[in-house]
């Protein structure tokens, strides 16, 4: 997989950073969308496939990204295909700030150290193309003002934005909410993209446990309370823990 594109999850991350303070909206549901969005790139490479609501390994060869590779490989490790939502509902350690350092790497974002209430050591943030993310962003805008179907990956990105409650902080107040409700719809467009959101979902409304009743749930809210993630099924794989990777995040 070459550099030159730029992958999901690093676009769904870029568009939950807030320019304005450095921190990342709906951090806890974004690690699931991040975990979500590494099988929609996984798909898109042609190494994994959605069967039923299990994800299976087709293509074992490494993508050459090292994040999705760590994915993969662990998918391949299962044996059998997994269901989606014990996937992204699995334990797993600092995906968010994984990529984040990623970003910081690839020169997208810089790091700025701070505390928090004085004391806690913190790092925030920026990032140092905006043109990056206004573009990322223009395509969701012309997706949902257009009506025009967009292509996959943008329809993936927008089902995954929808799925951990971007909505709100991409088009808020009561003058977004037609445009909250045309990204909810875009889920639609992509069948991975559809079937990883409504796992992120799921997981979020603690649904993990049971098998999917349906399709018919494109329109369901994310849930806002506390996160009640089902246990998970045995063997469900763990991202890797990186020890570079250990700065805290202010939220």
């Amino acid at each position: 997989m070459g550099r030159s594109r730029r992958t999901i999850p690093e676009e769904l991350l870029l568009l939950a950073l807030d320019p304005a303070t450095g921190t990342t909206a709906q951090p806890q549901s974004l690690d699931l969308g991040l975990a979500g969005a590494q099988l929609v790139e996984l798909a898109l490479a042609g190494r994994i496939a959605p069967d039923g609501d299990r994800i299976a390994v087709v293509v074992p060869r490494p993508t050459g990204d090292p994040t999705l590779d760590c994915a993969l490989e662990l998918l391949r490790r299962r044996g059998a295909p997994v269901r989606a939502v014990h996937w992204i509902g699995g334990p797993r350690l600092g995906l968010r700030q994984i990529y984040l350092s990623h970003l910081e790497r690839c020169g997208m974002v810089a790091a700025v150290p701070g505390q928090m209430c004085g004391v806690l050591p913190t790092t925030r943030y920026q990032a140092t193309d905006t043109e990056i993310s206004r573009e990322i962003r223009a395509r969701l805008d012309s997706a949902i003002r257009t009506g025009v179907p967009p292509d996959p990956r943008t329809a993936a990105l927008a089902a995954l934005a929808h799925a951990v409650g971007l909505g709100k902080h991409l088009y808020p107040g009561n003058e977004g909410r037609s445009s909250r409700s045309r990204l909810r719809d875009l889920i639609r467009h992509d069948p991975m993209g559809g079937l990883v959101a409504h796992a992120v979902m799921d997981v979020q409304n603690g649904a993990a446990a049971q098998p999917r009743r349906g399709p018919a749930t494109a329109g369901r809210q994310p849930g806002h309370g506390a996160r009640t993630a089902a246990e998970p099924a045995r063997g469900v794989p763990m991202q890797p823990s990186r020890g570079s990777m250990a700065r805290a995040v202010a939220h």
